[in-house]
């Protein structure tokens, strides 16, 4: 048994659902599919998504969305007009719309993309429809997997072939919650998990997983085999192909994930499978993923190795200002506690005033305009010399590194650089290594 799920891309308009319709129908293995809510039909164009809370804010300031919520029914009329279809929404559009003007919830509107776009595939390949907020549960605004993987058991029985929408799930009072955004990847991965399914194969606009960005290394490998824990990383710096969290429900009991292309379907895409059943190769890394917009606060202190609670005295700083940090390498004397500029802004001098004070340190100082970068491979940690590499290849560019954290898997090397040098840190990175 197959379980799909199709991105925004894929369920856009009428031509690229009937791509979707004839890649599901093409192999009988493949019985349930989830679907995300129409997105961008060209550049310029808006998701599905991104109308409904646009809809809902309308709906909150002037108590009628009615223009905005029109926009919505034509794009759908025009998706089932193009499949050519005998399907009727218009109950469906007057009760979301009359929702939406009474301000439910913003996670109903935003819902309700993913909720039509699965009635209009059921009835394209003759599944059945079922609702997500049936068995997708929530508590607390915390997903309930147990309890979910549960209800989604015995529904699944009951219909050996169904269309789902991703993304949301309801709450014990009824009321509709959502993932976060890209959710529908996690919805597909706990259908997989009920399903027991062979595959869970995630479809939407690339041939799987790059092993660098291609709107900056140009051409880069395809990958054809990541291990789970390489996803994490690769996902968590930035390599957005696939939800981080989706993994989960599928990881404890091996169901690999398939990346696919649904407009190349042809293409093998990238296998996401656990560590000891990926492939062997030769490469030393998988991949190279950055994101921009970081600060570093440095904080220098004789003697901070040996002063009990030092760390915990600056980071509770960060917590009582609500900020999070991303990465925390240390020496004898000094600490780095990276953090995200839209966390820090704003509250830069008062940060810096309060870690002098709570550990009174010799030096307090910050470094904005950093970008990160994370060098990702199962295999470097059995390499000689990959830091090496790594390093020269940044001194030959001429880039300045100004903070290196190597996790404790030895499965990455982060460096952070200057903002300015990021895209050039990035193609040094991957020619170096690209032997």
């Amino acid at each position: 048994m197959l379980v799909c799920k199709f991105g925004g891309t894929s369920m856009a308009n009428s031509s690229t659902i009937s791509k979707v319709a004839d890649i599901v129908l093409a192999d009988k293995e493949r019985k349930y599919v989830v679907v995300s809510a129409p997105g961008k039909r060209e550049k310029d164009d808006t998701k599905v998504t991104d109308l409904l809370y646009k809809c809902f804010d309308e709906a909150a300031e002037c108590g009628n969305c009615s223009k905005s919520f029109a926009i919505i029914r034509t794009r759908f009329e025009e998706i089932i007009e193009g499949l050519n279809i005998d399907l009727d929404l218009s109950e469906d559009f007057e009760q979301i719309e009359k929702n939406i003007n009474a301000s439910v919830t913003p996670d109903y509107a935003a819902s309700r993309g993913e909720y039509l776009a699965a009635k209009v595939l059921a009835k394209k390949i003759g599944y059945d429809f079922l609702d997500a907020a049936e068995f997708f549960k929530f508590s607390d605004e915390r997903f309930q997997f147990h309890y979910s993987l549960d209800l989604l058991k015995t529904t699944l029985a009951e219909h050996p072939y169904a269309v789902i929408p991703g993304f949301y799930g309801s709450n014990a009072e009824g009321e509709i919650k959502t993932f976060s955004r890209g959710g529908s990847d996690i919805s597909g991965a706990v259908v997989a998990r009920a399903a027991d399914a062979r595959i869970y194969e995630n479809w939407t606009d690339v041939n799987g997983f790059m092993s660098a960005d291609p709107r900056i290394v140009e051409n880069p490998a395809n990958i054809e085999f990541l291990s789970y824990r390489e996803l994490r990383e690769l996902a968590y710096m930035g390599a957005n192909v696939l939800h981080p969290e989706s993994i989960f429900p599928v990881r404890s009991v091996g169901i690999p994930i398939n990346i696919k292309n649904t407009f190349e379907p042809s293409h093998k895409g990238t296998m996401i499978v656990p560590d000891d059943k990926v492939s062997d190769n030769t490469n030393i890394i998988t991949g190279i993923a950055g994101k921009k917009g970081f600060t570093i606060i440095l904080v220098e202190k004789s003697m901070m190795n040996a002063e009990v609670g030092f760390c915990r005295k600056v980071l509770s700083v960060l917590e009582y200002e609500n900020i999070s940090f991303e990465h925390m390498p240390s020496g004898i004397d000094t600490l780095c506690v990276v953090v995200s500029d839209d966390l820090i802004k704003n509250k830069m001098q008062k940060v810096v005033e309060k870690v002098r004070e709570s550990v009174n340190a010799d030096n307090v100082e910050l470094h904005s305009g950093i970008s990160l970068i994370a060098t990702v491979g199962r295999n470097m940690a059995a390499r000689q010399g990959t830091a090496s590499t790594l390093f020269s290849a940044l001194a030959k560019a001429k880039i300045n590194i100004r903070m290196i954290d190597q996790g404790s898997s030895e499965l990455n090397i982060i460096v952070g650089v200057d903002t300015q040098d990021y895209e050039s840190a990035i193609n040094a990175i991957y020619y170096a290594f690209k032997g």
